[in-house]
């Protein structure tokens, strides 16, 4: 079973990457792009969507024309799990 991160080691963990944010009391770890128009979100979308099938832990997400917003939890612990902060770290590799 996935362990499920403690706050501190969440914003520990996610100090260095741009634009996180812990939300939905703490559940949930979110950032938001605004990108040049819908074309250029919807390919980022698309890299998003093939690494969570890579690795299989798969965003919530939201996109309206060119404004995206991708939400990370670990449904089998209930919160965040270190599966989630690598991911948010990959996702920053685009």
């Amino acid at each position: 079973m996935v362990e499920k991160l403690k706050e501190n080691e969440i914003i520990s963990s996610i100090s260095a990457l741009k634009g996180w944010k812990l939300v939905g009391d703490g559940q949930l770890l979110e950032k938001n792009w605004t990108f040049k128009d819908f074309s250029e979100a919807f390919s980022f979308m698309t890299r998003i969507a093939l690494l969570a099938e890579k690795n299989n832990h798969h965003p919530e997400w939201s996109n309206v024309y060119n404004y995206l917003t991708v939400q990370l939890r670990t449904h089998d612990c209930g919160g965040i799990s270190q599966r989630d902060i690598d991911f948010a770290k990959a996702i920053e590799g685009f």
